[in-house]
């Protein structure tokens, strides 16, 4: 099964009136279970009726109910086709925007994710593009998922991917997701449910912790979805951190894996201790080491990401070389030992594989930092310095957002892949 790998789709209006929101119709990325966040000066376009409301109109399609499930049966899969609301800041009790955490991966037990899953379900939150629960997150699918993993932001089905590593089906524990993001045409299927644990020995059914119409709910679930089975894919929380994977193995009173040999990890090693090594590294909060996920292959992602762990034990320079040995591995598998920090020294965001690309937490409201000064200049340098009625600064602002959006058009982008966010490709680009 192929992950989903979705750079810049993130849906967004053209238009800043909240007039435009319910009158005006757009081929904008969209999902059956997405939101459409109730933020400040975003707004999200109503997209047309599926097929299976025919002729409507564009607002009536948006505005009809939709039918609730039977008890046991998927949410209606031919409903209307609705809007998907793009990344978006939580809402405070004021109804604004609240500050984000400071790591883009708050650290989360399986037992924390779980539970809070549980919230929403005892709760019957009721399903909705639109509302905010009191917690801050959005109603729909996405918002469920990014609640229960502790996210500082509300996520859509095109973006909860950058949270997680992929995983395969035998390594599913609770509190891990399944995701299907249709990136061709996402009003159509895109889903994200929560992972709660198997139902029987012979791992066909599971309990779902998910967001859908008329509430949340819980409830034994074929694997991976009641439909689009063979598009859903496992992802692991990169910010999932001790108690879970290697303080079960110990728990269930199971003798933790012994330490392969120094000889499996460095420079040309590749085999399946690695890939153990860095998903173990990701529970502990080393998820901002990894682009693309932890492999088979050695590399400089695994070997920053085993001396940050090694640093935080405290040891000394020359214990820390970030290969690891008995002591490290031992920490590891069994869980003990000291995570890594949030905002862990040596730990950047991820750059997805684009060079000098620093990732999407740092071009966000409220943001300050070097980066957005030097996008600013270089988008300047581009013939798009316009906007900038002082200069290219370190604080994000309207005109950065302008300036990159109106480069995204340069390049033949429309709809939710201009939204004046630089992503990787973006960013690629503008440097070229």
């Amino acid at each position: 099964m192929t992950a989903p790998a979705f750079e810049e789709v993130d849906p967004t209006s053209d238009c800043g009136c909240p007039g435009c929101a319910r009158h005006r119709a757009s081929p904008r990325p969209s999902g059956r279970f997405g939101g459409n966040p109730a933020v400040r000066g975003v707004v999200v376009v109503a997209t047309a009726a599926s097929a299976a409301f025919g002729a409507a109109p564009p607002a009536a399609a948006l505005t009809a109910p939709h039918v609730a499930p039977r008890p046991g049966a998927p949410a209606a899969d031919d409903g209307p086709a609705t809007p998907q609301g793009p990344r978006a800041p939580l809402h405070g009790p004021a109804g604004g925007p609240v500050k984000q955490p400071a790591t883009p991966y708050p650290a989360a037990t399986r037992t924390q994710i779980i539970n809070r899953a549980k919230l929403w379900v005892g709760a019957k939150v009721p399903y909705s593009m639109d509302d905010y629960w009191s917690d801050g997150y959005r109603q729909d699918c996405s918002g469920y998922v990014s609640m229960a993993w502790g996210l500082g932001t509300n996520e859509w089905t095109g973006s909860l991917d950058q949270f997680g590593v992929k995983i395969t089906k035998e390594e599913l524990q609770p509190g891990d997701m399944l995701l299907f993001h249709n990136p061709d045409n996402p009003e159509k299927g895109s889903h994200v449910v929560i992972f709660g644990g198997w139902t029987d020995h012979t791992h066909t059914n599971y309990l779902v912790y998910e967001q859908t119409p008329p509430h949340a709910r819980s409830q034994p679930t074929p694997y991976p979805y009641w439909t689009h089975a063979d598009k859903y894919v496992p992802y692991r929380y990169k910010g999932v951190t001790a108690g879970t994977a290697g303080a079960q193995q110990a728990a269930d009173g199971r003798k933790p894996a012994p330490f392969p040999g120094a000889g499996f990890f460095g420079p040309g090693a590749n085999n399946k201790y690695i890939t153990q090594l860095g998903r173990l590294l990701v529970s502990r909060g080393a998820g901002s080491f990894y682009t693309e996920g932890p492999g088979p292959a050695w590399g400089e992602a695994d070997r920053r990401a085993t001396r940050a762990f090694q640093l935080a034990q405290g040891w000394a320079d020359e214990d820390s070389d970030g290969l690891p040995g008995p002591g490290t591995w031992k920490l590891l598998v069994t869980g003990q030992g000291r995570s890594l920090p949030s905002g862990a020294a040596g730990a950047r965001p991820a750059s997805h594989g684009v060079p000098g690309y620093p990732g999407r937490n740092l071009f966000r409201p409220g943001a300050e930092n070097e980066y957005v000064t030097q996008l600013g200049r270089q988008l300047s340098k581009k013939g798009f310095g316009r906007f900038y009625a002082d200069g290219p600064g370190p604080s994000w602002g309207e005109a950065d957002r302008r300036a990159v959006e109106a480069f995204q058009r340069s390049q033949g982008w429309r709809g939710g892949a201009a939204d004046g966010y630089p992503g990787p490709e973006t960013w690629r680009r503008l440097f070229a």
